[in-house]
């Protein structure tokens, strides 16, 4: 059996401390552990970063802090700014919005390949629920919770996987709350494309340009379950545009691009 990568969790957060409790309180619960956590905070106000001080105490591992000041949406850039921290070989990526079931880790790590990412689903939390979980600091999930959506992904059937294919082309059912990469992958792309503005598309063009190197996806089915936390949609405003870079990432085949990661190397 080939040896498990070494891990570094990282995940944005923006202004939403009880969400990124949730989260801190999962990873805590996992069967298997990440290296280290790091939290790419884009701008939030200073409750976030007394959760995190609290959290820091008594965390099972490293549980660092990226922040730089609010200047509107730059997720990508902030995301760069970690993972050229990360110390470790392999990104498990999720959102801030994310609750991770016990065997998230493992399940990612398990099937780790070189030369491919894996990319998960996610559970729907409803709205009517976020009163409840963040009251009782909710982190378990199952089948017959009450309050979800799309609970059949709340089932856990690794064996599925054995049928898992590797494949070429980027999935539409890709989505950058629950996917994992190689570093040194990253880096050859120059990670996250800061010339996107706004909200959106910055996760499906990075894995584009990881395609245009010829790394392949791999789909995590009924493994390293993912519960998301309802919020509002996100400000699509500029969306438009970054489908327009997304467009000629894929066309014209880039997978360097100018303005990314290597800035904080």
């Amino acid at each position: 059996m080939n040896k498990k990568p070494t891990s570094s969790l990282v995940t944005p957060t923006y202004n939403w401390p009880n969400a990124l409790e949730l989260l801190l309180l999962s990873v805590k619960n996992q069967t298997v552990l990440p290296n280290e956590v790091i939290i790419a905070d884009d701008g939030s106000r200073p409750e976030t970063t007394e959760l995190i001080k609290k959290f820091q105490k008594d965390f099972p591992v490293p549980l660092i802090h990226v922040w730089h000041e609010d200047n509107g949406n730059q997720k990508p850039k902030i995301m760069n700014k970690a993972i050229a921290l990360a110390k470790n070989e392999y990104i498990i990526e999720i959102d801030g919005d994310i609750i991770m079931h016990p065997n998230f880790i493992e399940d990612h790590l398990k099937y780790a390949q070189k030369g491919t990412y894996l990319f998960g689903s996610r559970v729907n939390i409803q709205k009517k629920k976020l009163e409840t979980i963040f009251k009782d600091k909710t982190t378990y999930f199952h089948f017959f919770s009450k309050g979800i959506k799309k609970r059949g992904r709340t089932l856990r059937i690794p064996f599925l996987m054995n049928f898992a294919k590797k494949i070429a082309i980027r999935s539409s059912k890709l989505r950058g709350c629950n996917m994992s990469f190689w570093r040194e992958d990253f880096i050859k792309i120059n990670g996250f494309n800061e010339g996107l503005v706004g909200w959106g598309i910055d996760d499906s063009e990075m894995i584009q340009r990881l395609h245009n190197i010829g790394i392949q996806g791999k789909r995590l089915k009924n493994t390293a379950i993912a519960y998301h936390i309802y919020h509002k949609e996100q400000d699509k405003s500029h969306i438009e545009i970054n489908h327009i870079i997304e467009k000629e990432t894929t066309e014209k085949k880039i997978s360097f691009i100018e303005k990314g990661v290597n800035q904080y190397l």
